[in-house]
This record gives structure tokens, C-alpha cells and sequence, in this order.
């Protein structure tokens, strides 16, 4: 620890060029100051100072020196931030990003309970489905569906995002059912236009049974909103691939039929994304920490939906088996 506190004290004299400011500064006498320097030359086997009677003057050992000690200081001092940050109330603003259709419904009604929680912080809000540059654009946090691909931002799995095949009980009157994917090329099938191949539907392989499998699709109708194709589907114009937190109520009512169980669907994830440049402030924790207690483990808008598939004595592995750790930091060695 001598060695940390001798460094700090070079540093101040390196910055003031003065053994008397820099122990005006640091609140010890000269003589305290000039004995930490001469212990830590005599460390370090060189001289870091040419002293003269007019002033001082950094060697060149004392040059490298400072600006690995002025380093030092300053991730001391970001330790100390982060750890009074983290006891801090929540408060100012925090600009958030969110997804259209699932901000609008699972997000927003929740924020006047967090505002409320944390009566300091205030929230600016922007809902498409747009993907926004957090860094270009000065949002502090959003909350993203899918794979992850930008390794220059953190995460923070949320919850699951499960991607369901369903129709409405007209369609499947007038059209059937599918019972293997292949058969879902026959079909009018409604597409989600900013997947990165809209018209591929994948199904994930299974143990013991097929390898994975992927259908070119076709249908009458194209959208870039999850809550645009529900209605399609609810009208009965056909099938429908979109996350659960669009239409696991409605699958619930019986207003959807979900479809092709028995094929495994992989869990995209729901995750709140920062930018690793950024501490995390106690703002955007409260933020983060507010969504994860909310939307995990299991979210609500599953819950009546797995409650019929157990009743009905459905695998509770089929569709539901992809699950990951609470908690995921990824980087440029990640697949997200």
C-alpha cells in the first residue's frame, strides 16, 4: 500500500511541479512529501526528479513514471465513482430505446411504477423497431429481441422472447393444420419483414429426431409490426410466427391455435443493452434491475398459456426449452 500512496504522491508533484503545492494539496508537510518521493526513487532504482534551487524537473525515468501513475489514479478514482454510484439514489434523466410492439404493451404501463419507485429519475422514451446506434444517438439503455451481434455493449438477459407458430381457428378450418414444417410453403403465411430473411422459417433440431429445418415461405401479407400481423392472423388471413408476448393472450383465449408443437422453436431473449464505454449508473441499474423482476424467470404474459399446455398434458420441454443465464456481458467472442 506504501507503493500505491507513493505513486499518488509523485503524481501530484509531477502535476504541480512542486514539493510545497503538492503538500499544501494533499494536506502533509513538505518533509512527508519529499520522504515518499525519495522511497519511491529508491524502489524503483532511478531518479524521478532533478531538483535545483529554482525548480523541478521530471527525468525521463520520471516521465514514464508519471503517466503510469496519473493511470493509476484515475481507475482509483472510477472504483470510487462506481462504488458511491452504486449507493446512490436513481435520479436525472435516462433516455431509453424500446421495441414498438412489445414497449408499448409490457414496458410502458410499467414506467409510472418506476417513476414512482424512483421519484429523481426521469425517462425519455423512443418505441420502433428501428435499430439504434445507443453511442451515435445519447440513449443510455435499450431493450432488444433476438440475437445479439454489436460487441460494443453490454447486456442483461430480461427474460425469454419465445417465438410461436399459431393460426385462428378459422384458417385451420378452411386451410388445416400443418403437421411438418415443409407443408407451412402451402400455406398463407404472414411475414415479419425485419428478420434477416423474412421468408425462412427455422425450426431448431432436436435430440433424437430431425436436424434443423428450414421452410421458404410465402403469403399475402408483409409487415414490419408484431401487433400488424397479429390482426391479420386473428382475422383468419394466416399463419403467424411472432414472439409470445404478442399472442400468448390470445393463444390463451382460444382466439389462436398454436401449431407445429412438436417442433422445438429457439428462445430468441429479451435483453436490456447499455454501452460498455458507460458505468452502470444507479439509474440505468434501477432500470435494468426494474425490467429482470418483471419479466423473469417465467413472464407473465406465458404463464396462461404453459398453465393449458400442462393441464392438456403437453411436453413441457416442447418450445419452452431454450432457456440461458440470467445474466449475460457479451464481446466480440460471443455468438451474441
Amino acid at each position: 500500500m506504501d507503493y500505491l500512496s507513493d505513486l499518488a504522491v509523485f503524481a501530484r508533484v509531477a502535476e504541480q511541479m512542486s514539493f510545497t503545492a503538492a503538500a499544501q494539496s494533499l494536506g502533509l508537510s513538505k518533509s512527508a512529501v519529499s520522504k515518499q518521493i525519495a522511497r519511491l526513487e529508491q524502489r524503483l532504482g532511478s531518479q524521478l526528479l532533478q531538483r535545483t534551487t529554482r525548480r523541478l524537473q521530471l527525468t525521463e525515468t520520471g516521465r514514464i513514471v508519471q503517466a503510469h501513475a496519473e493511470r493509476v489514479m484515475a481507475e482509483a478514482q472510477a472504483a470510487e465513482a462506481a462504488v458511491q454510484n452504486l449507493q446512490e439514489a436513481p435520479r436525472g434523466l435516462l433516455k431509453v430505446n424500446l421495441p414498438m410492439s412489445f414497449g408499448l404493451s409490457h414496458v410502458a404501463p410499467l414506467l409510472p411504477e418506476l417513476l414512482a419507485q424512483c421519484p429523481d429519475l426521469r425517462i425519455e422514451a423512443s418505441y420502433n423497431d428501428r435499430r439504434v446506434d445507443l453511442l451515435e444517438e445519447d440513449v443510455d439503455a435499450a431493450v432488444r429481441i433476438g440475437e445479439l451481434a454489436d460487441s460494443t455493449l453490454n447486456a442483461r438477459r430480461l427474460g425469454p422472447a419465445r417465438v410461436v407458430y399459431a393460426a385462428a381457428p378459422s384458417y385451420i378450418e378452411k386451410y388445416g393444420t400443418p403437421k411438418h414444417p415443409d407443408e407451412l410453403k402451402w400455406h398463407h403465411c404472414l411475414i415479419y419483414s425485419y428478420l434477416a430473411d423474412p421468408l425462412l422459417w427455422r425450426f431448431a433440431s432436436q435430440p433424437g429426431g430431425e436436424a434443423d429445418i428450414a421452410v421458404r415461405v410465402q403469403g399475402p401479407l408483409t409487415a414490419n409490426n408484431g401487433d400488424a400481423l397479429r390482426l391479420a392472423a386473428l382475422a383468419g388471413t394466416g399463419i403467424a410466427r411472432l414472439p409470445s408476448f404478442v399472442i400468448g393472450p390470445d393463444i390463451a383465449a382460444g382466439r389462436l391455435v398454436p401449431i407445429l408443437e412438436d417442433y422445438r422453436v429457439a428462445d430468441l431473449g429479451i435483453f436490456a443493452v447499455y454501452p460498455a464505454q458507460r458505468h452502470l449508473t444507479p439509474k440505468l441499474r434501477a432500470f435494468i434491475d426494474f425490467l429482470a423482476t418483471k419479466f423473469g424467470p417465467e413472464p407473465p404474459w406465458d404463464c396462461a398459456w404453459i398453465g393449458l399446455r400442462q393441464k392438456r398434458g403437453a411436453c413441457a420441454t416442447v418450445n419452452w426449452c431454450d432457456t440461458a443465464p440470467q445474466i449475460t456481458v457479451y464481446g466480440p467472442e460471443s455468438p451474441c
